[in-house]
């Protein structure tokens, strides 16, 4: 399939593409903050830079959207049909970074939550993953003390 806008055009598209502050992680926060959880935005300080990050129970959470981070399974995740070799290593290097921050964060004793956009598709979808983190974080925490 041909592309059917100009260089500018798609550039221009592009650009509107945020990193922070989706709807799906707005919704997930919405969510969490409804269940009494408190947490940090966009963590600078930590490898990855975590979307939310709940300092109390020592987790990072990442918002992926489907499509950037490949989400196996996913009818989003589709590659591209022009420009293919740019696209599959775009993607490949997004999953090795996410790879490395999950290491990195893990070794450095954090939680890691990975939420995935389409599960984040509706405020009811949210609420569903909100709590089951939170009965994932809370669990873990009781144990720890």
């Amino acid at each position: 399939m041909v592309d059917t806008l100009t260089p500018a055009q798609r550039s221009e598209r592009m650009s509107r593409i945020r990193s922070t502050n989706t709807k799906p992680e707005v919704a997930l926060r919405k969510a969490l903050h409804r269940l009494g959880l408190r947490f940090r935005l966009h963590g600078t300080r930590l490898p990855g830079k975590p979307d939310i990050v709940l300092p109390k129970y020592r987790t990072a959470i990442f918002v992926h959207g489907c499509f950037w981070h490949r989400h196996e399974g996913c009818k989003v995740a589709t590659t591209p049909k022009s420009n293919t070799a740019f696209w599959i290593e775009k993607f490949d290097r997004n999953v090795a970074r996410d790879a490395a921050a999950v290491v990195e964060l893990q070794a450095a004793g954090w939680k890691v939550l990975i939420a995935w956009e389409c599960d984040l598709r509706s405020p009811e979808k949210a609420a569903v993953k909100a709590l089951e983190f939170y009965e994932e974080v809370s669990a873990a925490y009781v144990s720890r003390q």
